[in-house]
């Protein structure tokens, strides 16, 4: 059962110097999409965060995208947030996507030096995914970005 959204995730937001956050984002959903993407920069943006962004088809595809990116090359992100939204239709699709991303997500957690932020919505319809985007539930966005944060900085504090 979903909250108001998590205030006291908001409160407590700690400095982290020279931080770099890899968004990937599905293409699906692109109006819900985009606003979580929005809440998240608005936080990174307050908070000094450098932000990329890569874009890829639908959620299945997120896990890939991050460890591609992880493994190419490009300038090391101190952390990954996967955002998608996947709604529930007529058919099993929606929880074979659902195990998927979030099976992917965890490996990556397991596998990679760095955190990734699961920012995935799995919800039942269009007006489920609005009220975490602003509404009712809070802002799933500006929630991922700040736990970025607050991995990132606990990263930073046991590495030391």
């Amino acid at each position: 059962m979903a909250t108001q959204g998590n205030n006291a995730l908001l409160k407590g937001i700690p400095t982290t110097k020279d931080a770099f956050v890899v968004i990937v984002k599905t293409e699906w959903n692109a109006p819900i999409i985009n606003k979580l993407e929005a809440g998240a920069k608005k936080v990174f943006k307050a908070a000094g965060v450098t932000v990329k962004v890569l874009t890829v088809p639908g959620a299945f595809e997120i896990p890939y995208a991050i460890k591609a990116y992880a493994e190419s090359g490009e300038p090391k992100a101190d952390a990954f947030i996967a955002f998608g939204t996947v709604i529930r239709g007529d058919t099993p699709h929606f929880d074979y996507v659902c195990k998927a991303i979030t099976d992917g997500v965890l490996s990556l957690n397991l596998t990679l030096e760095v955190p990734v932020v699961f920012g995935v919505l799995t919800v039942e319809n269009e007006q489920q995914a609005l009220e975490r985007v602003g509404g009712k539930h809070g802002h799933k966005g500006e929630e991922a970005a700040v736990t970025a944060i607050k991995m990132i900085a606990l990263k930073r504090k046991l590495k030391k």
